[in-house]
């Protein structure tokens, strides 16, 4: 498996002064021919406000980038970052994209993650994973539902893992599924928010589009309109003892999906 850790050594003697941000990655399509390309977008978004939006909030810097990697249906894994392409004229415009080709049908997961030490008043440990799924299908006029191996953990410290197919069958009235991981392990008790492309959830805590995790971990939220949703979980804990380095962990994991108006797997 690809490694997604970057040495706290190398990254806590860079350290600066940085505002704390999440990263997503989206594709531009959910479902793909086999053979044809995806593109593979990587964006920064804003943690200062616990990202109750969807807005773009800078863009990371090449080396800040961690792992970004592609994880196909036949247990192959594919590195992003040798392709990929700065679309910003300025260092903190625009975001990271890359170009892939499936060759095999099912289902994608597209990933990016880091662990850094970075200055928020006081050196914290910043540990981000961000993940998106696709569909490679033979044929886009009908496309199967019965794709398995979306339920598959990574392995990121934070995770939240698909628990029902998050490609097809989906479309408005269809719940997205999905289960918090922390080290592995389901983590309740925390608050796992779907938010709309275009919306900007309450302070504090949004009924609507906000759930807590229970002792399984697992959350669900039922889209009422086809959209871009993106799954956020943050996670905070104390530096373990006798740490110097830093004072705390800060976790945050997303996840985005792509909800269609119409389900693909219904098309005539």
């Amino acid at each position: 498996m690809t490694r997604y850790l970057l040495p706290l050594v190398a990254v806590a003697a860079a350290a600066v002064a940085a505002p704390a941000h999440d990263t997503w990655v989206q594709t531009n399509t959910h479902i793909v021919r086999t053979g044809d390309a995806v593109h593979v977008d990587l964006m920064l978004g804003n943690h200062g406000n616990d990202h109750r939006d969807f807005k773009i909030a800078g863009k990371l810097a090449a080396a800040s980038v961690g792992s970004f990697v592609v994880y196909a249906p036949d247990g192959k894994h594919y590195d992003l970052r040798p392709d990929l392409i700065d679309l910003g004229y300025a260092p903190k415009e625009g975001f990271h994209t890359a170009k892939f080709s499936p060759t095999v049908p099912g289902v994608y997961v597209a990933a990016q993650a880091s662990d850094t030490v970075v200055n928020h008043g006081k050196m914290v440990r910043s540990v981000r994973s961000a993940k998106a799924y696709f569909l490679a299908s033979a044929s886009l006029d009908k496309v199967r539902d019965d794709w398995g191996g979306f339920d598959k953990a990574i392995g990121h410290p934070l995770e939240l893992v698909a628990m029902k197919n998050p490609v097809a069958p989906l479309g408005p009235g269809t719940p997205i599924r999905v289960k918090l991981l922390h080290q592995g392990k389901a983590l309740p008790g925390v608050k796992v928010s779907f938010v709309p492309r275009g919306v900007t959830l309450k302070e504090g805590d949004d009924p609507e589009y906000e759930r807590v995790t229970p002792a399984d971990g697992v959350v669900s939220f039922t889209p009422k309109a086809g959209n871009y949703y993106l799954v956020v979980a943050h996670h905070t804990v104390p530096a373990p003892a006798g740490e110097t380095a830093y004072a705390e962990v800060k976790y945050a994991a997303t996840l985005t999906v792509f909800v269609p108006d119409r389900c693909p797997c219904c098309a005539e």
